[in-house]
């Protein structure tokens, strides 16, 4: 039994042994590959390479490389491949791959020492460019090189040394220098935009921070200010993105956390604002505004935004005092706004000031030449002010512009009862009461009729001789050619009330 026994266990130890043997067998044929087909692969590669087909070129030095761990030209040449991509950063390991696995290869010692001063490595770079030139002294690239990355040193002392002192215009010239020799390092354009921060120019130190936040693995900290600097600048969305990258990177970053509850509670104000605008919920909008500049009192962008679209919903919902207020408030603020001119010339007519409307069309003008809604407002407040030196229907009846019919109406039977020539003993003041109640009962026709209000409120008075065709007629024209006081002293007046 015993002997039994060892005899299975052999055999199973035997059966494992083997399917070992055929599995490494099996690998061999999956992974491995003969120096005819690595040469294949290499060839089609440098093919590929030359007719500017770089991802399928790659796709085969990757084969290669993996046919052949040891072979230190297929690292080189995968490494050129991924330089004439753009990736220099994945260019790197395979050239050290090269030069550990031949370490006179001075190509790869020299390419990648290129690599290094562009991203401002300059003690490494310095070794490679030295290692070439003590086996090869003449080399004139290495030598060039070389000057470069010491100079690139001396730079870098000159630039900090300037910005401790805080001469900042003289940093930016010094690191232009810098990132010239050395584009793809991230330090020297995080100092510029530092300066460039510091000297008031949000928008350049933008464009360094961009390219920053792609030269690092990890850079929480250029995508928070690029995001604060957004912020800053009104532009809430780019302001989010930026933010998000940041917690992409490192979901629990506090300060990128807390910054993004703030940019994301503010932007949905915002949206949510312009949104009931759309829908002509103007109150509502306004409360939403309200909300905004309670959200962010600090920077000044939003309160003005909010100022601007507030004085645009009072308008509409015709609170004529209260827009203009908030309309002059938000023009103290961004005086050359041509939007803000417009809405208080439009709160200026509610509020029969026309020789005010026609001053802010006129000045929103000069901001914004082109706007046709502006051309047109500026015509119609012109002829507004031309009218009301002629008469005022709303005045004439006391009643502002935006009211009903009913209002109009209630209006005219008060005065109407007022100033009715009866209610006069004296001949001239019959004569003035007489002129009065035409004036009253024109201002209630037109003002209670909907085209020829729509034409009054354009600016052209309906009743003028001088906007009638063929003489007059119409039916609208009666006050200019039919006074019913001239026809006698038996007309006694009947109130139409509706």
């Amino acid at each position: 039994m015993e002997s039994s026994g060892r005899n299975g266990v052999s055999g199973v130890l035997f059966s494992l042994s083997l399917l070992c043997v055929i599995l490494d067998l099996q690998l061999d044929g999956v992974l491995g590959a003969t120096p005819v087909e690595i040469e294949q692969h290499l060839e089609m590669g440098r093919k590929l390479l030359a007719a500017g087909q770089l991802a399928e070129a790659l796709s085969h030095y990757h084969s290669a490389v993996e046919g052949d761990s040891k072979n230190y030209l297929t690292y080189y040449k995968r490494a050129a491949v991924l330089l004439a991509m753009g990736k220099s950063k994945s260019a790197l390991p395979d050239l050290t791959k090269a030069i550990q696995l031949k370490p006179d290869f001075l190509a790869a010692r020299l390419q990648r020492g290129n690599i290094l001063l562009k991203q401002g490595s300059t003690q490494e770079a310095m070794e490679d460019f030295e290692a070439v030139l003590q086996r090869s002294p003449e080399q004139e690239e290495a030598q060039d090189q070389l000057t470069r990355t010491i100079e690139l040193e001396e730079l870098w002392e000159e630039a900090h040394a300037a910005h401790h002192r805080g001469d900042y215009s003289s940093t930016i010239t010094v690191l232009e220098r810098v990132i010239e020799i050395s584009p793809w390092d991230p330090a020297s354009r995080e100092l510029r935009a530092d300066c460039f921060i510091r000297l008031g120019d949000p928008q350049k130190a933008i464009q360094d921070l961009t390219p920053a936040t792609r030269l690092r693995n990890d850079n929480r900290a250029a995508f928070l200010k690029l995001s604060l600097l957004h912020y800053s600048l009104g532009e809430h969305r780019e302001s989010l993105n930026h933010i998000r990258e940041c917690l992409r990177l490192d979901q629990d970053d506090k300060e990128c956390f807390g910054h993004y509850k703030q940019v994301k509670k503010l932007s949905k104000q915002l949206d949510v604002a312009e949104e009931l605008i759309q829908s002509e919920r103007y109150q509502e909008a306004i409360d939403k505004y309200g909300s905004v500049m309670k959200t962010e009192p600090q920077i000044q962008y939003y309160t003005n935004l909010a100022k601007a679209r507030i004085c645009f919903c009072l308008v509409k919902i015709k609170e004529a005092h209260e827009a203009i207020d908030v309309c002059s408030e938000a023009h103290q603020r961004d005086p050359r706004n041509a939007q803000i001119l417009r809405d208080r010339a439009e709160a200026f007519i509610l509020n029969q000031d026309y020789d005010k409307a026609v001053e802010d069309y006129q000045e929103a003008r000069e901001f914004d030449a082109d706007s046709i809604e502006i051309r047109e407002g500026l015509d119609r407040a012109q002829k507004l002010l031309k009218l009301s030196r002629k008469r005022d229907y709303y005045k004439i009846l006391g009643v502002n512009r935006s009211a009903n019919k009913q209002e109009i109406i209630k209006a005219y039977r008060k005065l109407a009862q007022q100033w009715h020539p009866d209610n006069f003993q004296a001949e001239a003041d019959k004569k003035e009461a007489e002129k009065r109640f035409i004036d009253i009962a024109s201002a209630k026709e037109v003002l209670t009729d909907p085209e020829m209000r729509q034409k009054f409120d354009a600016g052209e008075d309906p009743l003028d001789p001088e906007n009638q065709q063929g003489g007059g007629q119409g039916g609208h024209a009666w006050p200019f050619h039919f006074n019913p006081f001239e026809s006698g002293g038996n007309f006694h007046f009947k109130f139409q009330y509706n």
